[in-house]
């Protein structure tokens, strides 16, 4: 095939080694978008915060509301690959992270925290521990009419 474009074959060749022409902003945009991050990574962002926030707020709750958040994190974290294109390992690759390497931190993370965490108090509650009340005192007037109401 023969395009006729009215140039000569040395002319078609020497044109092969001149720069095009662009302007800045042409230039600019291929690096621009590269520089922030897209709209979808920023959302991975998001996603996988909330998860952390999650796992790490409600490591120990004890409504169900917070277990149940903290539930689902977790599950989120240790499924695999197999959650789709928003799983976390996915979401950990868009971002450049090595998905492995976050779970073993969180769950270091989770058997520090719950070292550190007091543990609960005992307390006896012997009979002897008990303190002696004196009883109540009543005006004579009160146990008379105490009496009358009790029908003595």
């Amino acid at each position: 095939m023969s395009y006729d474009t009215g140039l000569s074959m040395e002319e078609r060749v020497t044109s092969l080694f001149q720069p095009d022409t662009l302007l800045p902003e042409q230039y600019l945009d291929t690096f621009r978008r590269k520089l922030y991050l897209e709209p979808e990574k920023k959302l991975m962002l998001a996603i996988l915060e909330d998860a952390i926030a999650c796992f790490q707020k409600y490591a120990f709750a004890r409504d169900s509301k917070g277990k149940a958040l903290f539930t689902e994190a977790e599950e989120w974290i240790q499924e695999g690959a197999a959650g789709g294109i928003f799983s976390f390992d996915s979401v950990c690759e868009v971002l450049g992270l090595n998905p492995s390497y976050l779970r073993q931190g969180l769950g270091a993370w989770k058997k520090n925290a719950s070292a550190a965490r007091s543990p609960a108090k005992v307390y006896s509650l012997s009979q002897g521990a008990t303190k002696q009340k004196r009883p109540a005192r009543v005006s004579r007037m009160a146990q008379r009419r105490l009496r009358r109401a009790a029908g003595r």
